[in-house]
């Protein structure tokens, strides 16, 4: 699901979504849940024109989003609990006299650093000024080729992106993959285009890249004149970044290369040194985006060294401004604010619970999930996730559009999948993290480069199928292609999710509808181009994968039409991936929920049929409300749609939705049958 409200706190407690209510009914006065709070409902509003804002308008007329968060709603309550939960464990063990070397002396000393501000306020600017003078000894483009590759091996991703992980046409096989990189805007269309907004958040990022250079000495005209040399290079080198929707294409974004070729062909970029540096021994690497990295070669050559450092030390403030005190620290969060509307800081405490749930995940996890995550949980969801993918193969076998070989090789993906719930099988270890509570700089660096570190070991060696790369905290859910396996962590499986004590109704149009939006991430535009085993390879009769992108660009035709901020338009061709999970996704779980003993029921319960509480589930597990900067930061860079099309899209293409809420011809939902998307 990768929902990027992930990347901020939630809502104040009291802000909290009210998905379950509580009455008490006969003569024993016993409490009974519902689950689905129905006072909440926009009476005014017909679920046929606007089923989101039927089930969410009456809450959103009245939430107040706090001055510390981008948004209120499910995930932001959601991810403020866990983190709630997340200070608990480590109020508790950084008070601790742990065993030196244990997971709780390494969390715990982790967050006590980084809640000593005295200490990082003391230290001020000293931490970074040794890169700093790193750089200014640069003396040709050989030094900031060194700079670049030391970089990349303490962690950090100077200039462009590399990761170690399946080779995507030899799927068992981890192989090493550079990707573009090294602008400091969101994506590359923020430096050509002219709109206002887009100009406001120019002139913050430029104000913050100034700001930086004065708080590390600089008076402000040579603040001034650096930062125009240094958002000069990032602007060319964004002439070379491929969009957003050109990154979507599996195909053309994987190019093996020899290493011998790259030395070659790129002198400048010098890529068997880099290499060398960066401990990465290979003879072959995926280069996805060459043009990039031909541009930094060509920059090199072209651009005076002077621009480079520049350039140079602005990512490095960038990049460590959020570990220095606290002026670092506001000048950052000025540019980030006008990408998200957040108007103050969240509080030390929350953001140091999720520094070391980002840097210490594992060892924080081990706790996390002994303390709030039941076995009986995973068993339920286990449940719920075979249920879904017999419902899945039933609609493949039903698909009038696909040929029975194709729909064969489809079921066998399917049921490939490897299925990962709560927390994984086994742990990573921390031993080579030195943590010490006087020095949260250092200890951020040693977490950088045990990861720089564990991930360069992988190179060339098989792929574990049981590795995760998320925390089992994490309020997201996940699919990857070359694993082939859906993923759902302990942290999304709570409410409004998720409980084991709800009704079916409540789970399927909730959890249900997540597990079948990551299943169909198997089979949208991208994911149908990878096999079971996770290679990108072409499984299709010539004749299904027309009819296949016929669907996937009506869908693209669909969400383009959805207006979403004053007159700004979904992309459908960037979201195309996750609308038709989305769509698939409430599809398959209700199919699922049909299945179960209440589907067949008619039983209502605070007047609503089981039917009709599927989809309000579904409907509020989006209930959110956000900040209209992030929204706009959303559709410009974010391959989700926003909540309310994230609903009323899928929906209006849901036959059961038609029924259960008797949806007519006139209603601004309504789609004739001729038009009404089915693709799985």
């Amino acid at each position: 699901m990768r929902h990027p409200l992930t990347l901020a706190a939630l809502a104040v407690a009291a802000m909290t979504v009210t998905l379950f209510s509580c009455t008490s009914t006969g003569d024993t006065g016993t409490p009974v849940y519902h689950f689905v709070d129905t006072s909440q409902l926009a009476s005014s509003i017909s679920p046929g024109d606007d089923f989101f804002s039927y089930a969410n308008r009456k809450w959103s007329d009245t939430a107040n989003i706090p001055s510390t968060q981008m948004g209120v709603g499910s995930f932001f309550s959601l991810i403020q609990t866990t983190n709630a939960r997340l200070q608990n464990i480590l109020d508790s063990v950084s008070k601790s006299n742990n065993q030196s070397g244990s997971i709780e002396q390494k969390v715990g000393d982790m967050y006590a650093s980084g809640m000593d501000s005295a200490a990082i306020e003391k230290k001020g600017a000293e931490p970074v000024k040794p890169y700093l003078r790193r750089i200014d000894s640069i003396r040709d483009i050989h030094g900031i080729m060194d700079f670049v590759a030391t970089n990349q091996r303490e962690g950090g991703n100077i200039l462009f992106y590399v990761s170690y992980g399946p080779d995507d046409k030899n799927s068992k096989l981890n192989i090493a993959i550079f990707s573009q990189g090294g602008l400091g805007l969101p994506d590359r269309d923020y430096y050509f285009k002219t709109d206002s907004p887009t100009l406001k958040v120019v002139a913050a990022y430029r104000d913050l890249v100034k700001r930086l250079f004065i708080l590390a000495g600089d008076d402000p005209m040579t603040a001034a004149q650096r930062t125009e040399k240094e958002y000069s290079l990032e602007r060319q080198l964004a002439e070379s970044h491929k969009t957003n929707v050109q990154l979507r294409d599996p195909v053309n974004n994987y190019h093996k290369v020899k290493v011998a070729s790259l030395d070659h062909s790129m002198p400048s970029f010098g890529w068997r040194t880099a290499l060398e540096q960066m401990g990465v021994h290979t003879d072959s690497v995926n280069v996805q985006q060459p043009a990039f990295f031909t541009k930094v070669d060509q920059l090199l050559k072209t651009v005076p060294l002077d621009a480079w450092k520049d350039y140079l030390q602005a990512q490095v403030l960038s990049e460590y401004a959020n570990r220095l005190s606290s002026d670092f620290v506001n000048a950052r969060f000025q540019y980030a604010r006008t990408l998200s509307g957040q108007q103050n800081l969240k509080p030390r405490a929350e953001r140091m619970a999720d520094v070391v749930d980002g840097s210490l995940g594992e060892a924080l996890g081990q706790i996390y999930v002994k303390r709030y995550f039941p076995a009986e949980a995973k068993q339920r969801m286990l449940e719920l996730v075979d249920n879904l993918q017999k419902a899945f193969a039933a609609r493949i076998d039903k698909l009038d559009w696909m040929s029975d070989s194709t729909k064969a090789t489809a079921k066998e993906k399917l049921f490939a999948f490897i299925k990962k719930i709560g927390y994984p099988d086994k742990w990573r270890e921390y031993s080579k993290v030195t943590i010490d509570q006087n020095n949260y700089f250092a200890n951020r660096l040693s977490a950088d480069g045990n990861e720089y570190n564990f991930q360069l070991s992988k190179l060339g060696k098989p792929v574990d199928p049981s590795e995760w790369g998320v925390t089992p905290s994490t309020v997201d859910a996940f699919y990857s292609a070359p694993f082939n396996s859906i993923l759902f962590p302990a942290g999304i499986l709570q409410p409004p999710f998720f409980d084991p004590a709800a009704d079916d109704a409540v789970n399927y149009g909730g959890i249900g509808a997540v597990i079948g939006h990551e299943m169909t991430h198997a089979f949208d535009d991208q994911g149908a181009q990878y096999d079971k085993d996770g290679n990108l390879k072409n499984w299709w009769r010539k004749e299904d994968s027309v009819r296949f992108s016929a669907k996937t660009k009506a869908v693209i035709a669909l969400y383009n039409s959805f207006t979403v901020l004053d007159s700004l338009h979904l992309n459908g061709a960037l979201t195309n991936g996750e609308n038709i999970a989305d769509i698939g996704g409430v599809a398959v779980a209700y199919d699922a929920f049909k299945l179960t003993p209440e589907g067949h029921d008619s039983t209502k319960i605070d007047g609503f049929t089981p039917d009709q509480r599927f989809f309000l589930s579904f409907s509020r597990v989006w209930r959110i409300k956000e900040k209209d900067e992030l929204v706009r930061t959303w559709i410009n860079t974010n391959p989700h749609s926003p909540e309310k099309w994230r609903v009323n899209g899928p929906l209006m293409n849901n036959l059961g939705f038609y029924t259960a809420f008797h949806v007519q011809p006139g209603q601004k939902m309504y789609r004739s049958d001729s038009t009404r998307i089915a693709i799985w």
